[in-house]
C-alpha cells in the first residue's frame, strides 16, 4: 500500500509555518523527534478536495540553507537527503510578504534544489500597510514556481492553497528554470558529486560539499572520496558561499524592482514600533510584564475555580454512588479507592492546564513572547547567559523536556549548557496541580482591593521564586564553569498581530489531551499500584489488625463508623506502603512532613503531579468519615498526637520543596541525552534536592 504523498512546511521563523501547519490538519496532528535526533517532529494530515490524503512536515524554521542550530541543521538534511523516508514530494515555502526580499532568498535555494515548490504567501496585509504593492502574478513569473496568497491565522486561501497542492502532485513536474547556476559558483567536478552522492541536483551537491562533515546521511566510503576531491579542485567553502549569496541578491534586487512598488512615506511609523516604546521601556516594559503574569496567575485560580468544583463533586457523587451500590468486597475498593480515586486526581486539573497553555499560546501568537526575550536580555546577561536563553526558561513554564530541548538554538556551549542545568528550576504545569491543592489547603482565599486574590498572588510567588533561583544557580555556574566564548543576540521583532483564537483552541485542546494521556497514564498506573501496596502487607500484621477490628466492633457494637474509620487507618499504617512510608519518615520529619507526604514525594519522582494522585489513593483507602473531596481528606489528617499535618509551615515547606526539588525522571532523561553524559543529570538532582530541603527545612522552622 502506497504511503501518503509528503508535503514539508518551510519558512523562515515567525513567517506564518505554524499558523498554516495549524489550518492544513487541525487536531489531526502529532509531536515526536525526528530519528537520531532530540529536534521536534511536528506531522499531521490533511485531506484534499480529491479525498487524497497528504501527511504534513512542519519543518524548524531556518533563514537560509546554511545552517547555525540544529534545529536548522534538520531542515537541512531533510531536504538534502534523497533517500530518507521524510523526504518531501513537494515543498510548501511560507514567505512573510512584509519582508519579502530576504524571504526571497531562503526561497531561491529551495528552487535550486529540484524539489517541487509551491509559495504560500503570507502577510499581505503587513505589506500593504508598510505601503509595499507585490505584482503576484509576475513574482510568480519571474521565480517560476505557483504562490497562493494566504491568510492561515483567519483560513483564507487555504481552500486554493491545497488545491494548488493537489495539481502540482498529480501533474507532471515542470523543469523549472535555476535562480542561481551552480555550474556558475564552480566547475563540473559538482557532476561527479551529484552522480556519486545521488542528490536531487548539482545545487545539492554544492552544498554536500559545503558540509558533508556534519552530514549524517553520507556513509564513510562517500566522506572520503568528497574529502580527496575537495582537497584536489581547492575547495573554498566560505568563498563559494559568499559568491553563492551575492549572486542571489542581485537576482532578488531584480526581482524586486519588477515585482514590488513601494509606496512608505519617509516619516511614517509603524504601529508594532509605536507599541515597543512603550512594551520595550526599561521601566514601563518590566511593569507591563509583571501585570501579565499577574493576571495569568490569577486566572489560574479564577477562572478555572468553578469547573475544578463541578468535577470535583462529580467524582464525589459517582464515588458515593457507586459505594452505594456495589457489594463491599476487594474489587469495589479496587474501583472505588484505586481507580475513581486516581482518575478524578488527573481529571479535575484539565481547567487550569488549559488556562495556563492557552494564555502562553496568546502570548506567542500576539508577538509579545518574543518581546520577553528582549526585554530580558539585560537581565540574562548580568547573570552569565543571554536573551536567547529566556525562551527555554519561559517554554520551562509548561515543561522542562521540550524547553531543555529548545536549549539547542542557543550557539555558546557554556550558556547553553547553564540554561539546560537551571531551566527545571522553572515551575512547570505538572507542578500547577501540587500548588493548587496546597495553596487550598494552607492559604486563606482573601481577596483585596475586588482584585488581588491572595492564592493567586502566592501562585504568581511560587513562579517568580522559581525564575530567581534559575538566576541565582546560573550567576553560580557562569563563574564555576570557565568557558571563553563571547555570545551575541541577534533577533527579529515579529509585528504584533490579533490572536488566532482557533489556534489558541487547539492548543488547549492538545495539551489538555497530552496531561491526560501521557501524565494521566503514569498517574493511573502508579494509583492502582498504591492501592494494592495500600491494601494489602504482611499477612501477620494485617491478620492481627483483622481480629483486632473483630473483637472491637463485638465489645462496642454501637460505633461502628469510628472503628471502621480507625481501623482502616491502622490497616493502612501496617500495610507495605505504609511500611515503606514509616521508613523513611524520620528523614522528612524535620520538614513537618509525615509518612504519606513521604509516599507522595517517592511516587511523584515519576511525575511531579502523580503527588495528587498519590494522596487521592491514600486518602480513599484510609478515609475519614463524612468526607467526599480530597481536599477536606487532607484537611482533617492528622499526626499520631492529634495535630493537623497541614498547617501553614508544613504547607509552605512542602510547597517550597516542589519549587525546587528535581521530582521528575524525564527531564534527567533528556538531560542525559542533551549533554551527553550522566554526570550532569547526576548533578543536577544532588543541587536542586539539596536546594529544596534546604529551603524547606527553613520555611517550616520559622513558621512552625
Amino acid at each position: 500500500m502506497a504511503s501518503n504523498p509528503h508535503i514539508a512546511l518551510v519558512g523562515n521563523p515567525n513567517s506564518g509555518k505554524s499558523s498554516l501547519f495549524n489550518a492544513l490538519t487541525g487536531l489531526n496532528q502529532k509531536v515526536g523527534n525526528f530519528p537520531g535526533v532530540t529536534v521536534d517532529k511536528k506531522t499531521g494530515l490533511c485531506k484534499l478536495s480529491n479525498q487524497q490524503t497528504i501527511t504534513i512536515l512542519d519543518l524548524p524554521g531556518t533563514y537560509s540553507l546554511y545552517p547555525k542550530s540544529a534545529d536548522e541543521q534538520v531542515t537541512y538534511e531533510v531536504l538534502l537527503n534523497a533517500k530518507n523516508e521524510e523526504k518531501p514530494d513537494l515543498v510548501v515555502v511560507v514567505a512573510d510578504a512584509s519582508n519579502l526580499k530576504r524571504n526571497l532568498l531562503f526561497c531561491s535555494q529551495i528552487i535550486d534544489l529540484r524539489i517541487p515548490v509551491v509559495v504560500a504567501l503570507t502577510m499581505m496585509d503587513i505589506a500593504k500597510n508598510k505601503g509595499l504593492q507585490i505584482d503576484v502574478a509576475a513574482l510568480q513569473e519571474a521565480i517560476g514556481v505557483p504562490i497562493v496568497v494566504i491568510n492561515p491565522r483567519k483560513n483564507k486561501g487555504v481552500s486554493l492553497l491545497k488545491q494548488t497542492i493537489e495539481a502540482q502532485l498529480t501533474q507532471a513536474p515542470k523543469r523549472v528554470k535555476r535562480i542561481i547556476d551552480a555550474d556558475a559558483l564552480a566547475c563540473v567536478w559538482l557532476r561527479e558529486i551529484e552522480q556519486f552522492c545521488a542528490t536531487s541536483s548539482c545545487y545539492a551537491a554544492l552544498h554536500i560539499a559545503c558540509n558533508y562533515t556534519e552530514l549524517s546521511f553520507l556513509n564513510a566510503a562517500q566522506r572520503i572520496r568528497l574529502a580527496a576531491l575537495l582537497d584536489e579542485v581547492k575547495f573554498q567553502k566560505s568563498k563559494i558561499q559568499a559568491e553563492e549569496i551575492l549572486l542571489r541578491y542581485q537576482h532578488i534586487n531584480k526581482i524586486m524592482a519588477l515585482c514590488v512598488q513601494e509606496n512608505t512615506p519617509a516619516k511614517r511609523r509603524e504601529f508594532t514600533e509605536q507599541i515597543d516604546k512603550i512594551l520595550l521601556h526599561p521601566i514601563a516594559g518590566n511593569a507591563i510584564l509583571l501585570l501579565v503574569l499577574f493576571l495569568l496567575f490569577q486566572s489560574i485560580f479564577w477562572l478555572a475555580n468553578y469547573p475544578m468544583q463541578w468535577v470535583e463533586s462529580l467524582f464525589a457523587m459517582l464515588s458515593g454512588f457507586l459505594n452505594q451500590h456495589m457489594v463491599a468486597n476487594t474489587f469495589s475498593d479496587l474501583v472505588i479507592n484505586g481507580l475513581i480515586a486516581g482518575i478524578g486526581g488527573i481529571v479535575i486539573f484539565i481547567p487550569q492546564i488549559m488556562i495556563l497553555f492557552g494564555f502562553i499560546t496568546l502570548l506567542e501568537d500576539t508577538g509579545y513572547m518574543a518581546r520577553i526575550s528582549f526585554l530580558t536580555d539585560r537581565l540574562m546577561r548580568s547573570v552569565g547567559l543571554n536573551g536567547r536563553s529566556v525562551m527555554p526558561l519561559i517554554s520551562g513554564m509548561a515543561c522542562a523536556v521540550p524547553a531543555i530541548m529548545s536549549a539547542r538554538t542557543i550557539q555558546n556551549k557554556k550558556e547553553r549548557l547553564i540554561t539546560i542545568l537551571v531551566t527545571p528550576l522553572m515551575s512547570c504545569s505538572a507542578r500547577l496541580p501540587v500548588y493548587t491543592i496546597l495553596i487550598s489547603l494552607v492559604i486563606p482565599n482573601k481577596t483585596y482591593l475586588s482584585i488581588f486574590n491572595l492564592q493567586g498572588l502566592v501562585l504568581m510567588a511560587l513562579y517568580l521564586l522559581g525564575f530567581v533561583m534559575a538566576l541565582l544557580v546560573s550567576k553560580v555556574l557562569a563563574i564555576a564553569i570557565k568557558v571563553k566564548e563571547r555570545s551575541y543576540f541577534l533577533m527579529e521583532m515579529p509585528i504584533y498581530r490579533a490572536p488566532r483564537w482557533k489556534n489558541v483552541g487547539i492548543t488547549m485542546v492538545e495539551k489538555a489531551k497530552v496531561f491526560v494521556l501521557d501524565a494521566g497514564k503514569v498517574i493511573l498506573v502508579i494509583s492502582l499500584l498504591l492501592w494494592f501496596l495500600a491494601s494489602y502487607g504482611p499477612s501477620a500484621s494485617m491478620h492481627q489488625v483483622a481480629q483486632e477490628k473483630e473483637l472491637l466492633l463485638k465489645q462496642f457494637p454501637t460505633q461502628q463508623d469510628s472503628i471502621q474509620h480507625l481501623m482502616a487507618t491502622k490497616k493502612l499504617a501496617h500495610s507495605y506502603v505504609g511500611l515503606l512510608g514509616k521508613t523513611i519518615e524520620p528523614l522528612i520529619q524535620p520538614l513537618g512532613f509525615d509518612w504519606k507526604i513521604g509516599i507522595a514525594l517517592i511516587t511523584s519522582f515519576a511525575a511531579r503531579e502523580v503527588f495528587v494522585g498519590t494522596m487521592a489513593t491514600l486518602y480513599s483507602v484510609g478515609e475519614e468519615i463524612g468526607t467526599s473531596t480530597l481536599e477536606q481528606k487532607m484537611q482533617l489528617a492528622t499526626h499520631a498526637n492529634g495535630t493537623p499535618v497541614y498547617t501553614l509551615a508544613s504547607g509552605v515547606a512542602l510547597l517550597l520543596f516542589y519549587v525546587f526539588a528535581m521530582q521528575c525522571m524525564s527531564t534527567l532523561a533528556v538531560v542525559k541525552r542533551e549533554t551527553q553524559s550522566w554526570k550532569y543529570p547526576i548533578f543536577q538532582l544532588l543541587y536542586m534536592s539539596a536546594i529544596a530541603y534546604a529551603a524547606a527545612w527553613i520555611a517550616y522552622t520559622l513558621l512552625a
